[in-house]
């Protein structure tokens, strides 16, 4: 069986060659990974239409410089996602979130679980300060490299 470490670096190999499958095989393992492009919506059932456009990817990119300028000039710190996976602000549906607007944090705290391929990753925050924002809604999906939390350092 593969271990987890082996697992992660494919899926970073994944999401930097811009790849949806990975089928591996020798004679003794089989590993498929799929993931799904986070641009591209999923069928949804008949129903009303949806008049709001989703931004292009074009969109999305200079939003994201924008928004890195901006930190960058505001003197605070962010915690980014360290994978591609879905954002959980607490550890169970109905639980109290790890960390809030005003939190305070050390290196060691946890700030949230990132869900890769089905297993929980504890994200800790690297840094010690006080959480200035939360810029992900629990159950979204993430990018490797996508701003989590804004950290105004001690």
């Amino acid at each position: 069986m593969l271990d987890i470490r082996k697992l992660k670096e494919l899926v970073r190999l994944m999401v930097a060659n811009d790849l949806t499958e990975l089928d591996l095989r020798d004679s003794e393992e089989q590993v498929t990974l799929r993931r799904h492009r986070l641009n591209h919506a999923p069928p949804l059932d008949a129903g009303p239409a949806l008049e709001a456009e989703a931004p292009s990817p074009r969109d999305t990119a200079a939003a994201r410089t924008a928004a890195s300028a901006t930190i960058a000039a505001s003197g605070l710190t962010k915690i980014a996602s360290p994978m591609v996976g879905t954002f959980y602000a607490a550890a169970s549906p109905d639980g109290a979130p790890f960390v809030t607007a005003g939190s305070v944090v050390e290196p060691d705290t946890v700030v949230c679980l990132v869900e890769a391929m089905k297993i929980f990753n504890e994200i800790k925050a690297e840094c010690s300060g006080t959480v200035e924002k939360v810029l992900v809604k629990n159950g979204d999906a993430i990018e490797f490299g996508e701003p989590l939390f804004l950290i105004r350092p001690k």
